[in-house]
């Protein structure tokens, strides 16, 4: 018996012509071998007809497929069994005008989209570097262009000098012109709606109650520039709500999910997404979480491990990212994932979760459950916070809440070396999460009470609160 099956192994009892098809899924893949005269379970039944395969085959592959394999006769026992040895091609291989892919251990063909992609990547080429011929100057949009100035400005990555052209000429500084012609990343970086040459080039919010309840939605269309700070902007303001503390006199709004995540997560998903998908960039917002998904395609070889670790940076449009990093808001290091997980750390919110599925990327913010329950109970709308305050936000102490606790311990301790002791470095979150709701259900208390911003402030545990650490001991 045989080893079993695998992406670079496939076994047929017979031959048939539509064999090819596997042949031309190895060939477009990383290569395999096609073994015939071997049953489902590994083992060898014979073929027939070997002698004549072993002539024809190599002839028949070439004529339909234009390609050179390797055909080799093996015997076990009395039994003969034939391999078909397929080296991976750099160039696309088709049978009969269809393309086919090796994929696991299934043969895919591929259609729409996935062929656009197979296609250009196998002639070099990215999606955002194609010539797009009903685009123009005239479909420049001046505002963008504006925008796009001021950022490059104010990042230092492109000089002065350059940013003085005409937009022709920083258009064509940017190599986004392909001889006569402008290329698709242009649209979607310039044009005053890119949705006219790019479908689904757009982004989708909606408020949901539950998975299937849709409460409210809106659309954010535009430049890609444009769609980045206007979708930040209407979820800060509409879809997001603030807990509100004062850091002395100025008021301090703490979001479930910190911006400079989120920032950088709209970031991730409108530049790296493949565009070639209609569908729209969509958000989810419930209650407790937000969730965004973009159509993605990880470089080839890539795991969602590799995503997650430390890896270069392989964009997947190259010339949008490209006009993103001269205007200052991405780097050119492959550390946009990094940099999500690590501004959720500094603000002390929970570690987002990532999922990918082949042409699907999800990226979840759940909310911190200390969040939650101070939004719940109005503490949001609390001026200043004193140990005389007895709403119990908490029915049980919050992570948070019992990390600060053990923290403490039998010191006494100012803010910011609390702060220190927890590793924080946000100080609006470790206020609405951690200090408020320790404060609110009296498990520490304030040295200067009469002056809860007194610069000599300094905290220790209540009697409730030791209480509380000597039952964990």
């Amino acid at each position: 018996m045989l080893k079993q099956e695998s992406q670079h192994t496939e076994w047929k009892e017979t031959w048939r012509d539509d064999y090819l098809r596997w042949v031309c899924g190895f060939a477009n893949a990383q290569g395999g071998r096609l073994l015939l005269g071997v049953n489902d379970k590994g083992q060898v039944v014979g073929l027939p007809e070997a002698a004549k395969l072993l002539e024809d085959l190599p002839n028949k592959v070439r004529d339909l497929l234009g390609i050179v394999v390797d055909v080799n006769l093996h015997t076990e026992g009395e039994l003969h069994y034939i391999e078909v040895v397929v080296q991976a091609y750099p160039n696309p291989i088709s049978y009969r005008g269809h393309y086919y892919m090796r994929s696991g251990s299934t043969l895919q063909e591929l259609k729409g989209a996935a062929l656009d992609r197979f296609l250009l990547g196998r002639h070099g080429r990215t999606w955002d570097g194609v010539p797009l011929p009903q685009f123009s100057l005239a479909d420049v949009s001046a505002p963008a262009m504006a925008r796009f100035r001021q950022l490059a400005q104010r990042s230092g990555r492109l000089d002065a000098e350059t940013l003085a052209e005409s937009d022709a000429n920083l258009l064509d500084k940017l190599r986004l012109k392909e001889g006569p012609y402008y290329q698709r990343a242009t649209a979607l970086l310039f044009a005053a709606d890119p949705q006219r040459f790019v479908t689904g080039a757009f982004v989708k919010v909606g408020y949901f109650e539950s998975e299937t309840e849709l409460l409210y939605h809106d659309e954010v269309e535009g430049d890609l520039f444009h769609q980045v700070k206007n979708t930040l902007d209407l979820l800060l303001t509409k879809y997001l709500k603030a807990v509100i503390s004062y850091d002395g006199i100025v008021r301090v709004e703490t979001f479930p999910v910190p911006r400079a995540a989120l920032r950088e997560a709209l970031l991730n998903a409108l530049v790296h997404r493949d565009y070639a998908v209609t569908a729209p960039v969509q958000i989810r917002v419930y209650e407790n979480r937000l969730r965004i998904w973009n159509p993605a395609v990880l470089p080839e070889g890539w795991t969602l491990d590799t995503l997650l670790g430390a890896h270069s940076s392989s964009p997947y449009n190259p010339a949008i990212a490209n006009a993103f990093f001269r205007a200052g808001e991405i780097e050119a290091w492959g550390r946009g994932v990094e940099r999500i997980f690590a501004a959720c750390a500094a603000a002390g919110t929970p570690k987002p979760l990532l999922r990918y599925q082949p042409f699907d990327m999800w990226l979840e913010f759940p909310f911190d459950p200390a969040y939650l329950k101070v939004l719940r109970a109005g503490q949001g709308q609390s001026e200043q916070v004193t140990p005389e305050v007895t709403e119990q936000v908490t029915e049980q102490v919050t992570e948070q809440v019992a990390r600060l606790i053990v923290a403490l311990g039998d010191q006494t301790l100012s803010l910011q070396e609390l702060m220190q002791a927890l590793g924080l470095s946000h100080r609006p979150n470790f206020l609405a999460l951690h200090l408020r709701p320790a404060l609110v259900a009296q498990l520490i208390q304030m040295t200067v009470p009469d002056k809860p911003q007194s610069r000599l402030q300094k905290y220790r545990l209540t009697p409730a609160g030791r209480r509380w650490l000597a039952r964990q001991a």
